[in-house]
């Protein structure tokens, strides 16, 4: 029972049996209201007392002490040692994004100290859309996917002894024992120094001579042995999912240096389901976003919204012919029926926060435990750094050299991920910042890449971190 008047209004109520506890807000205010309802879901904790005695069953003093949970709450910059006007340069970097064309809408969050600072939506979902993006739209997160959903539970996997960063794909992957992969070490691969290739292209092997979807391998609608839904009216063969772990055993490794790929996330899903059998998508749900209070975290998030709440990618004019809004932009999760260890993840800027701000604090949020704090230390490290290769495992890590994922700003212990549809994630653990920037550059081409060339996304970074006053 929450009252937004001064405790005095208490003596009015006749009976407290059926009442569980009792949240004074002493005036009915925004604030008042905001910072209960902070309160009642663990962002602040409850140490108030009572001045007055406001009734018999409340006496002077009376109060419960109830810990925080360490949940993400919501200040004003000032709260948290930034300055408002500063911070609002980052307004006018995206407005700039906007007016260049390099993408059509997007989310932009700042958290600092817990506190969640400045949350907006900017543009529309298309350059046409009349409706505009605010803080619950969903966008394709792309490669934010392995931060955020396969590597978490490869993490949890770590503490339980069920893999090693030393762990080769020889042993996670019985058919690959032969193969040219087999002593490629989990920690070799995500920290992208495995000598793995860049990206194998799935799908143009299923393409016809006109480079349309061929027949042999796609329905327009659910067949006996192909229900495996690419977009809307295209469903792949169901044999082609043992094709692509196939036609990963049989790479040739390539030259010992840094080379971002893929690769590895697709046989850490195999190896995740086959451990589990159960799919990554449900994995997930259960083991972090249920838990974690990220509702709008999802893959194939068509099975619970609908398509205007979701911006779209790209219109496709080289595999699935069709603008694909709410199925997966990249083309081997799509092959995967939406569900791929480096891409499928959808979300907004909000619970990307709270995933980033879980493994800012140790990974422990809202009451829960979810990883150990040493087994983030251990995956946040950059291991190959002599080797000039700056990520950790799975996360990418600041620049070696003078240009890289950052604005140069962040401490060496931050850390994050970018994905191509425009996405991007960082938290520092030494400036307690988290910093998320979610647009959708790829529509309507994915050859768009002013966005890119621009390096908006970190100077909007920097900016975060100009406004930074104690």
């Amino acid at each position: 029972f929450s009252l937004f008047a001064k405790p005095y209004a208490l003596k009015d109520i006749v009976d407290f049996n059926n009442i569980e506890g009792v949240l004074v807000g002493y005036q009915n205010s925004t604030i008042a209201q905001q910072k209960a309802g902070e309160l009642i879901f663990g962002a602040l904790a409850a140490k108030g007392r009572l001045p007055v005695s406001a009734h018999e069953e409340f006496p002077v003093n009376s109060g419960e002490f109830l810990p925080s949970l360490r949940r993400l709450g919501y200040s004003m910059p000032e709260g948290v040692g930034m300055d408002r006007y500063k911070l609002a340069r980052v307004d006018s970097l995206v407005q700039i994004g906007l007016d260049s064309l390099m993408f059509p809408g997007a989310q932009v969050l700042v958290a600092r100290k817990g506190k969640v600072i400045y949350n907006k939506g900017f543009g529309r979902p298309t350059y046409t859309s009349e409706r505009m993006v605010d803080e619950d739209y969903l966008y394709d997160l792309a490669s934010l996917t392995k931060i955020l959903a396969t590597l978490p539970i490869i993490m949890k996997m770590e503490e339980e002894g069920q893999i090693g960063l030393n762990t080769t794909f020889g042993e996670l992957i019985p058919s690959y024992a032969d193969s040219e992969l087999k002593d490629v070490t989990v920690l070799k691969a995500l920290s992208h120094y495995g000598r793995l290739p860049a990206w194998i292209a799935f799908y143009l092997s299923t393409l016809n001579k006109k480079r349309k979807p061929s027949p042999e391998f796609y329905r327009n609608r659910p067949a006996d042995g192909f229900s495996i839904k690419v977009t809307e009216g295209m469903y792949l063969t169901d044999a082609y999912k043992d094709s692509i772990y196939d036609r990963i055993g049989r790479q040739e490794l390539k030259s010992n240096r840094y080379r971002y790929s893929d690769v590895a996330y697709y046989v850490l899903k195999h190896y995740i389901e086959n451990t589990y059998d159960r799919g990554l998508d449900e994995l997930a749900n259960e083991f972090l976003f249920k838990p974690l209070g990220t509702n709008y975290t999802m893959f194939n998030p068509l099975n619970v919204l609908p398509k205007n709440r979701i911006a779209p990618t790209e219109i496709d004019n080289y595999y699935r012919y069709q603008v694909v809004r709410g199925y997966v932009h990249d083309m081997g999760a799509a092959m995967q029926g939406g569900v791929g260890g480096h891409a499928g993840l959808f979300s907004n800027a909000n619970d990307v926060a709270k995933i980033m701000q879980m493994y800012l604090q140790g990974g422990y949020y809202g009451g829960v435990r979810f990883l150990n704090s040493r087994t983030v230390e251990k995956f946040n490290k950059c291991y190959f750094c002599h080797k000039n290769v700056r990520r950790g495992v799975g996360f990418d890590k600041p620049q070696l050299v003078e240009k890289g994922p950052t604005c140069g700003c962040t401490s060496h212990r931050s850390f994050g991920h970018s994905g191509f549809t425009g996405t991007y994630t960082w938290a520092d653990p030494d400036a307690e910042i988290v910093y998320v920037f979610l647009s959708n550059r790829t529509f309507p081409s994915s050859t768009n890449r002013l966005l890119v060339k621009s390096e908006l996304r970190t100077r909007i970074q920097r900016a975060i971190y100009d406004a930074i006053v104690e």
